[in-house]
């Protein structure tokens, strides 16, 4: 199992930035898809984005497309998410998620294998 801690989240004003970190241990890291999922209060938890073991394919929910960019780096056992253009609209708990297998990259909470602890992010209006 990957054990994951994300950091980097934050309050911030609205046209921001933030960048998040997810540091991975235990289970290959380089072996997994992983994601970004979100969830604001009263809400289900959601897709942000993800990309495969070697980052070459990548998806963005509609609503963050244009806006978010998912990387990794398998040296660092490191995921990020560069936030740009924030809206108050993306204020939630932010999760990291790694995936199944190498290929198939989680989209929903079926998908996922592990979770991290989420970190909060506040984007004022």
């Amino acid at each position: 199992q990957v054990l994951l801690v994300e950091s980097g989240g934050g309050l911030v004003q609205a046209g921001g930035s933030l960048r998040l970190s997810c540091a991975a241990s235990g289970r290959t890291f380089s072996s997994a898809a992983m994601g970004w999922f979100r969830q604001a209060p009263g809400k289900e938890r959601e897709f942000v984005a993800g990309l495969t073991w070697r980052g070459g394919t990548t998806l963005y929910a509609d609503s963050v497309k244009g806006r978010f960019t998912i990387s990794r780096d398998n040296a660092k056992n490191t995921v990020y998410l560069q936030m740009n253009s924030l809206k108050p609209e993306d204020t939630a708990v932010y999760y990291c998620a790694a995936g199944k297998n190498i290929i198939v990259i989680p989209t929903t909470t079926q998908h996922v294998a592990s979770w991290g602890q989420g970190t909060q992010v506040t984007v004022s209006s």
